[in-house]
C-alpha cells in the first residue's frame, strides 16, 4: 500500500499573518484526507538571536519606527539582488531547521514566509533535500524577499502580482492566482441577522467592527472615543487582539459609554477571538489595518473597509490594491478617521458598491485550491 505525501507546512510568527495562513492551509489539507500534514513555526528553529530579531524587532519596529520600517521595505526590495550575502546570514543561524528538514525529508514543503523558503530552495538545489517547494505570498504584492532559485510553484493574491513575477523571469507554468489563504469559515455564508444573535450584537444598529490585529497594533483606543463622541446610532466592536491593556482600557470605555436606544452597548471590546467570521459577518464596516491575512478575510465576507494608517511597505501597498478595486477607503490622519467613517456610513450608495466590489476581490476558498494544485506537484 502507497504511503499518503508527508507535507510541512511552514510559518513564521514574525507577525500574525503567516501563521494564519499556513493554519488555513494545514485545515485545508487535513480536510483532504489523502495527506499527512505538519505545520512548524520556522522561528522556533533558528538560533536565539535571529529569533528575537525577527518576532521582537519586527513587532518593535511596526510599533515604533513605521518609517523605517517602510525604508528598508524599499531598499531591499530588489528583484534577484543580494541573494548570496542573505542566504550565508540564513544559513548560519537555521542550522536546527535545516537538520529537521533533511531529517523529515517532505513530498512537499509549503512555505507562507521566505525564511524557510529560502533554505528549502537552497538545500534543493544543493541536492540535500529531495522535495517540491511552493511558497504562498501572503501580501497583494510579492517583495524581493520572496524571490528564489528553485522554486516549483507560487501562489499569489492577484493578477497584477503573477503579471509583475512573470515579467522578472518567474516561469509562467509557475504561477497561480490564488488569493491568500483563509479559514475556511470564511467560506461558509453566514446571515447578518444570525452572526449578530449569536454574538449578542444589536439586531438593528449600524455595526461597525474595529480591528487591531492579532497583536494589538494600532491606534484603536483614540478611534473609539472619537467615534463614541459622534454620538451616532452605531454599535461599535472593538477587537484587542492579544493586547490585554489595551482591551481592559476599552472595558472602561464600554461602561462610560452611553446605551443605544435599544438598550443594546454603545460599544463591545473583544480581546483575542476566534469567531472573527462571525464579527465580520455580523459588521456593516470594518476599521483596521491593511494587513494580508486580515482584509482577504473581510473581502471573503463581503466586507467594506476603512484603513488606517497604513504601515509604509506591505501595509500601503495592500491597500493601495484595495483602494484599486474600490473595497476601501483609506484614512491617512487619525484625527479626521472619525469624520471619514462617519461620512462614509452617512453614504449608503457608496457602502453598497464598496460591499460588491469587495465581493468581487474575495476568494474564500483559498487555501483548498491552493491544497489540490500543490498535491499535483507529487503525482
Amino acid at each position: 500500500m502507497k504511503n499518503k505525501p508527508r507535507v510541512l507546512l511552514l510559518s513564521a510568527s514574525s507577525g500574525a499573518g503567516h501563521v494564519r495562513a499556513a493554519q488555513a492551509l494545514e485545515k485545508a489539507f487535513l480536510a483532504r484526507g489523502d495527506c499527512t500534514v505538519e505545520h512548524i513555526d520556522a522561528l522556533r528553529y533558528v538560533s536565539k538571536l535571529f529569533q528575537r530579531v525577527y518576532d521582537k524587532a519586527y513587532i518593535s519596529m511596526v510599533r515604533r519606527a513605521p518609517e523605517l520600517m517602510g525604508l528598508l521595505y524599499e531598499r531591499t526590495d530588489q528583484p534577484w539582488q543580494h541573494l548570496r550575502p542573505r542566504l550565508a546570514l540564513d544559513r548560519l543561524n537555521t542550522g536546527p531547521m535545516i537538520r529537521l528538514l533533511k531529517r523529515v525529508q517532505p513530498d512537499l514543503c509549503v512555505a507562507t514566509h521566505f525564511l524557510p523558503a529560502e533554505i528549502i530552495a537552497w538545500l534543493i538545489a544543493k541536492k540535500k533535500l529531495s522535495t517540491h517547494n511552493a511558497i504562498v505570498v501572503t501580501d497583494y504584492d510579492v517583495h524581493a524577499m520572496w524571490l528564489c532559485r528553485t522554486v516549483d510553484r507560487y501562489y499569489v493574491a492577484i493578477e497584477e502580482a503573477a503579471e509583475y513575477l512573470a515579467h522578472i523571469g518567474v516561469a509562467r507554468e509557475k504561477l497561480r492566482v490564488t488569493g491568500i489563504p483563509i479559514d475556511s469559515l470564511f467560506a461558509v455564508s453566514l446571515a447578518r441577522a444570525e452572526a449578530r444573535k449569536h454574538l449578542g450584537l444589536d439586531a438593528e444598529a449600524t455595526v461597525i467592527l474595529i480591528s487591531a490585529g492579532g497583536y494589538g497594533i494600532g491606534p484603536l483606543e483614540q478611534l473609539v472615543k472619537e467615534l463614541l463622541e459622534l454620538q451616532r446610532p452605531w454599535q461599535i466592536v472593538a477587537i484587542a487582539g492579544k493586547a490585554e491593556k489595551t482591551r481592559k482600557r476599552l472595558e472602561d470605555l464600554v461602561n462610560a459609554a452611553s446605551k443605544l436606544p435599544s438598550g443594546a452597548p454603545r460599544l463591545c471590546a473583544v480581546g483575542f477571538t476566534s469567531e472573527m467570521d462571525k464579527y465580520m459577518a455580523a459588521a456593516d464596516l470594518m476599521v483596521g489595518k491593511a494587513g494580508g491575512l486580515t482584509t482577504s478575510e473581510a473581502l471573503a465576507c463581503a466586507l467594506p473597509m476603512a484603513l488606517i494608517e497604513p504601515i509604509p511597505g506591505q501595509e500601503e501597498r495592500n491597500a493601495d490594491h484595495l483602494l484599486e478595486a474600490g473595497a476601501a477607503i483609506r484614512c491617512n490622519n487619525l484625527p479626521a478617521a472619525a469624520w471619514k467613517v462617519a461620512t462614509l456610513l452617512d453614504d449608503a450608495a457608496r457602502l453598497n458598491r464598496m460591499r460588491e466590489s469587495a465581493r468581487k476581490l474575495g476568494r474564500p476558498t483559498a487555501a483548498a485550491a491552493i491544497a489540490e494544485d500543490a498535491l499535483r506537484l507529487i503525482d
